[in-house]
């Protein structure tokens, strides 16, 4: 049964209440992390303060538009403005779903066009100094290596880097098990690299973090011998890309990019790195095709006869 509430969403308690059951909504029916529930939670309460107490049956197609440019000039990103249209969407299609509107006045809005080159490709060159960079002599810097290691031959997120526990790998046939957005479940190689630091870590750095009476199943610890958190993990990274005189901006999303853009310029395809990635759209990963096109004018330039 419906439950009944008051004609205007932004009187008494009714907003609350709506926005912890799209809270749910997106956490349970739509699997989304909780980070992302927690992002789409602030980007539609802004939105509707903005909205100065209109009812939501009222707000329009137009105003929506509206609201959107006025994050532009406010200098809000092209990708925050994309992900605050997705959280008003996904709002209006949670209020449809208690029968509080009929119609989304959102869902026809195109996202703002999002950069479509890479913010910062690093070299083969430069991913080699950062990967050399942690001193392996101890268990710190071979922790490291690893967790470096790790995060370029496979492509992970930080967060699924940090979570991996030790049962979600198989040395054996050198893959590993994570778990994406919205928990969704991928198999990605390991390389034969990566798996023999992960079995030196796991030999002898890994022991050293645990901590007597704390058993713990993740991989990655941390000094403390709890789970490698992604600010620290952030930090390390920091660090090894300042010892390694790398310039411009170095994250885990840069050697994420790095991971995709190497194997694409060395004859990947698109879909696979798509499923490495973890993408549910492949629209998502063709930011990479200027890799492809480039590829394809190596080849015309060194085979074609007309060239």
């Amino acid at each position: 049964m419906k439950q009944e509430y008051c004609e205007n969403p932004l009187d008494g308690g009714t907003l609350q209440l709506w926005l912890k059951e799209f809270a749910d909504y997106l956490k349970v029916e739509k699997r989304h992390s909780p980070n992302t529930v927690a992002s789409y939670g602030r980007d539609t309460l802004r939105f509707l303060d903005a909205m100065k107490g209109r009812r939501v049956q009222d707000i329009s197609q137009r105003e929506v538009r509206e609201y959107l440019l006025s994050l532009k000039s406010g200098g809000i990103s092209a990708r925050s403005s994309a992900r605050a249209l997705c959280s008003i969407k996904a709002f209006f299609r949670f209020l449809m779903t208690l029968d509080v509107i009929a119609e989304n006045p959102a869902e026809i809005l195109e996202s703002p066009r999002l950069w479509k080159r890479l913010p910062t490709i690093l070299s083969v060159d430069e991913v080699e100094i950062l990967l050399n960079s942690p001193d392996i002599a101890n268990y710190r810097g071979l922790r490291d290596k690893t967790m470096l290691e790790v995060l370029y031959a496979t492509g992970l997120r930080v967060s699924e880097l940090v979570q991996l526990q030790v049962a979600n790998l198989n040395l054996e046939s050198g893959f590993i098990r994570t778990f994406g957005k919205g928990k969704k479940e991928r198999i990605i190689p390991l390389g034969d690299h990566a798996r023999s630091w992960l079995e030196s870590y796991l030999a002898h750095a890994r022991p050293t973090f645990l901590k007597k009476g704390q058993p713990t199943r993740d991989l990655f610890l941390s000094n403390r011998g709890t789970a490698m958190s992604r600010q620290m993990f952030w930090q390390i990274l920091r660090k090894y890309a300042r010892l390694g005189n790398i310039k411009g901006p170095v994250s885990p999303h840069t050697v994420r990019h790095a991971f995709a853009t190497h194997l694409l310029e060395r004859g990947a395809d698109l879909r696979s790195v798509q499923q490495m990635l973890g993408h549910a759209d492949i629209s998502t990963t063709q930011i990479y095709t200027h890799v492809l096109k480039k590829r394809m004018q190596d080849v015309f330039e060194k085979f074609h006869p007309r060239a």
